[in-house]
């Protein structure tokens, strides 16, 4: 199990990537637990952030109904 510690570590060094704009982590009903933004702009992007997991979960259901969501990541390089 990680510990607090270990979770904050993790989300220092996220947020301090270079074009880190802002961290949201969500729980699997899609409220939001930890946000380093605001909280209007918390609320928005974790309700579209839901809805893209809802797609992506029966996405790789159709493809492959033994297999299923684990994680979903954005990453984006800005040329």
């Amino acid at each position: 199990m990680t510990s607090q510690n270990e979770v904050d570590d993790m989300i220092k060094r996220i947020q301090a990537s270079k074009g880190v704009q802002g961290l949201i982590i969500i729980d699997s009903e899609g409220i939001p637990i930890r946000s380093s933004m605001d909280n209007e702009t918390t609320l928005h992007y974790a309700a579209l952030i839901s809805q893209l997991t809802i797609h992506a979960k029966r996405v790789v259901r159709e493809l492959d109904p033994s297999q299923e969501l684990e994680q979903l990541r954005k990453n984006d390089e800005h040329i």
